[in-house]
């Protein structure tokens, strides 16, 4: 009994957002104590992390409105990235294909916020596909479900994936037939188990992998060593969005009873208040002893004798002691998710910062999330390219992918002139007066003026920009002294003219 209350106790201790025990109850149970180091393999809870993004879930419905916001913005001002390989032939196939996976780029940083996990598969689908006969080569951008992805088998040293397992269950014949298929994709072939009522053509068998990779990228949200899934940005926050909700709850329902006031009557003659007020039959009635209901609907006015009186008795709002609570759950939801306030629709300034001071701390959270998936779309940039050079038997000269990726926020175009223009006063003084080497002016100008070069540079392709200052003002001098020669040449037909 003291054993099944300890385990009851550990499994309420942790969030509703992971899936069974993990950690170190795991290794308790399964009493391996052998063992020094296993990776653990719990995910978030997919269906409670997509009921609180949506807020369908009843017991979080008056707080759960938060999620949505947190996960948009994150996801909004992330954006795709832009990829780029040194052969323009590479560059051409990258952005013909990241043109058309636009909009599924931007729903895999949005998944991969949410759910913790999205994986991403590349399938030249196109050879099958009747909808694009003139395009054999092109590669499909798959989303695949994390609940279809049954197992990861990873490598022990590397922590490379070296399989994964894909389960499908579907349903055809107007539902009345149902089937599974298990697929297991690694490196060398592709196993797959039908199983149940399939359609005919849908055989078990194993066929070799074309590609010599595993085609799949998992997008992980703040990947661990030591986990094999990520963690969605709901996870911290949810006790807080469980907290706002039961604190509404609960004064929404207090206010029912401060909604309707009582009416206090102070009397000193009561038949003769009721007599003046509400007439003589409901004070024979009253008399006799029977139930009489007084509707004081329609009486404006009521007639009291001297000394009599009447007030409401009300009781104290009950979201007007919650709101304290309420504001502190607010910020607490703010801090844990480390999303600005204004996300969530504050978009005046607070009592604690205004929007342009929030917006630095949102910069520098959207640069890491865009570190931590740059990994993640080089190499799904990579695969491309590979699989593209497969197909078509094209070779390229690199297979490099680099990613870059828009601003996050679109600069002010007054104030960045005004700052560059400071900033060119300020280095012409120094150089002036002696200051300031022109390498060093040029270096810190070219913090600014994206379109400069270093100073000097090694490559001969790419001169630098003391060769490129060079050779502006030579040619300023040429025009200078061809405008002189042109005067010249115009008083010479002149003169020959008046001969």
């Amino acid at each position: 009994m003291a054993k099944a209350n300890w385990l009851k106790k550990a499994v309420g201790e942790i969030s509703k957002l992971r899936q069974g025990l993990f950690g170190r109850f795991g290794t308790i149970l399964t009493g391996r104590w052998d063992v020094p180091y296993v990776l653990n393999s719990t995910r978030v809870d997919y269906e409670l992390a997509r009921q609180l993004y949506h807020n369908s879930h009843d017991d979080y419905k008056l707080g759960a409105g938060f999620a949505k916001p947190i996960i948009n913005t994150l996801a909004g001002f992330m954006g795709v990235p832009r990829f780029y390989c040194e052969d323009e032939e590479a560059q051409a196939v990258l952005k013909k294909h990241a043109a058309r996976w636009v909009s599924r780029m931007q729903r895999t940083h949005q998944l991969c916020l949410r759910d913790g996990d999205c994986f991403v598969m590349l399938a030249n689908l196109a050879i099958e596909d009747p909808l694009y006969p003139e395009d054999d080569t092109r590669i499909e951008y798959v989303i695949i479900p994390p609940e279809q992805v049954a197992d990861i088998e990873v490598d022990p040293l590397t922590r490379r994936p070296v399989a994964y397992t894909i389960q499908a269950r579907n349903k055809w014949d107007s539902g009345r037939r149902e089937y599974e298929v298990t697929q297991r994709i690694a490196v060398d072939k592709v196993t797959v188990r039908v199983e149940g009522d399939a359609p005919p053509g849908l055989i078990s068998e194993e066929r070799p992998n074309p590609w010599g990779f595993i085609p799949i990228v998992h997008f992980k949200n703040e990947p661990e060593e030591t986990e094999l899934f990520g963690t969605s940005e709901l996870e911290a926050v949810e006790p807080y969005l469980k907290a706002y909700h039961d604190v509404m709850l609960h004064a929404i329902q207090g206010s029912k009873m401060h909604s309707t006031p009582r009416l206090k009557l102070k009397l000193v003659d009561v038949e003769r208040f009721i007599l003046n007020n509400f007439g003589q039959q409901v004070l024979d009635q009253i008399k006799r002893g029977e139930q009489v209901s007084v509707n004081l609907q329609g009486h404006e006015l009521l007639i009291f004798a001297d000394g009599e009186d009447a007030s409401f008795i009300e009781v104290r709002s009950a979201i007007g002691d919650a709101e304290a609570l309420l504001k502190l759950l607010f910020y607490c939801i703010v801090d844990v998710s480390e999303v600005p306030e204004f996300a969530f629709g504050v978009h005046t300034p607070s009592s604690h910062a205004s929007v342009k001071e929030q917006m630095p701390l949102l910069i520098r959270r959207v640069a890491r999330k865009r570190e931590m998936v740059t990994e993640c779309w080089q190499t799904l940039g990579r695969m491309l390219l590979v699989m593209y050079s497969k197909v078509t038997g094209k070779k390229f000269a690199s297979y490099d992918v680099a990613i870059t990726w828009d601003a996050v926020m679109e600069r002010d175009e007054k104030e960045y002139a005004e700052t560059l223009k400071t900033v060119v006063d300020a280095l012409n003084t120094a150089l002036q007066g002696g200051f300031i080497s022109m390498d060093a002016a040029v270096d810190l100008l070219k913090q600014y003026v994206d379109t400069m070069q270093d100073y000097v540079t090694d490559d001969p392709e790419l001169p630098g920009e003391r060769e490129r200052i060079i050779k502006s003002w030579i040619m300023r001098r040429r025009l200078e002294d061809g405008e002189g020669l042109e005067e010249q040449r115009e008083e010479i037909e002149r003169e020959l003219e008046n001969e």
